[in-house]
């Protein structure tokens, strides 16, 4: 099988790769010229703003499977960004649907963000649930999905599309929010800062999947997953994220307090989301098999190393 990552500069992009290579793929991916692939694979130079560009290069490569991961993916920067964001998520999608052979499938990565503001008493949240997006990054995911459903129905191509729901781990940038627990707590144990951590809304409930488990739902639904279906890709178990901080805490050398800081609330936040799964587990075995702690501990100790 060959395989396409588009947008493997980023977080996901790595541990896709070594996942696909322990798999026997042949794998391709693609970075802007600022970013940089460490991992054993094909490296292509692309910028999904270049729809020429992207044709060219999936007619070269003849693909089996492309994986679109590139995306502005912040909450927090898409309220500052918002016109970066939809253009980015947005057109840039368009253009890697329109370059899409007939005989190539697509796994088109959206979130769970898309939910937005949900029903009371409607988590676990079904893919069936309509999105009521609460920040412009959901709001540019909803509309992607919604073309890559059309391009299923009206160009017969083959389209998975996928919500994934919060993913964690080793090497994730530190604006988000595991990561950054785990980047302040190793600064503090090396002295570069006092012992309390600085956070925004701690009651918020999420559902927090191990980056490891994501990329192993990507390939399965790349093997097994049916085309035009919409699937959820998460644990199917939210945790606040006070429990997130009193875990890395927990696991700290040092003694450490925390405070409120006004700069970390968002301009909307939602109380829960957390996904129902089970369309994903009864279509390709899939579920989540690395643990909340595994995750905040890997991920605190990646950190002690890089500081």
């Amino acid at each position: 099988m060959k395989a396409l990552i588009i947008g493997a500069g980023g977080f996901v992009g790595g541990y896709l790769i070594r996942e696909l290579n322990n798999y026997g793929y042949e794998v391709h991916a693609t970075h802007l010229p600022s970013e940089s692939i460490k991992d054993d694979c094909f490296r292509h130079v692309l910028d999904i703003m270049r729809k020429d560009d992207i044709s060219k290069l999936i007619n070269k490569i003849q693909p089996d499977i492309v994986y679109h991961l590139a995306a502005q993916s912040s909450v927090a920067l898409s309220w500052k960004k918002p016109q970066l964001t939809a253009e980015i998520n947005i057109i840039g999608s368009i253009n890697v649907m329109e370059s899409l052979p007939d005989n190539t499938r697509l796994i088109l990565i959206g979130s769970g963000e898309e939910y937005g503001f949900i029903r009371e008493n409607a988590c676990p949240i079904k893919e069936s649930e309509p999105p009521e997006p609460a920040n412009i990054y959901a709001v540019s995911k909803v509309c992607t999905g919604m073309i890559g459903r059309i391009y299923h129905r009206a160009y017969n191509k083959d389209i998975i599309i996928v919500r994934a729901f919060n993913h964690s781990g080793p090497e994730q940038s530190e604006i988000f929010v595991i990561s950054d627990f785990c980047k302040q707590i190793a600064e503090i144990e090396k002295g570069l800062r006092p012992p309390e951590i600085s956070t925004g809304n701690l009651s918020a409930k999420r559902d927090f999947t191990d980056v490891r488990d994501i990329v192993r739902a990507y390939r399965l639904l790349g093997e097994k997953g049916i085309s035009g279906k919409t699937y959820n890709v998460g644990r199917g178990r939210a945790v606040s994220i006070e429990y997130i901080l009193n875990t890395a805490i927990r696991l700290s050398e040092v003694k450490i307090v925390h405070s409120i800081d006004p700069n970390r609330l968002r301009a909307s936040d939602i109380p829960i989301i957390e996904p129902d799964v089970s369309e994903i587990s009864d279509d390709t075995g899939w579920k989540a098999e690395i643990s909340v702690e595994k995750t905040v501990s890997d991920t605190l100790d990646h950190w002690r190393k890089k500081i």
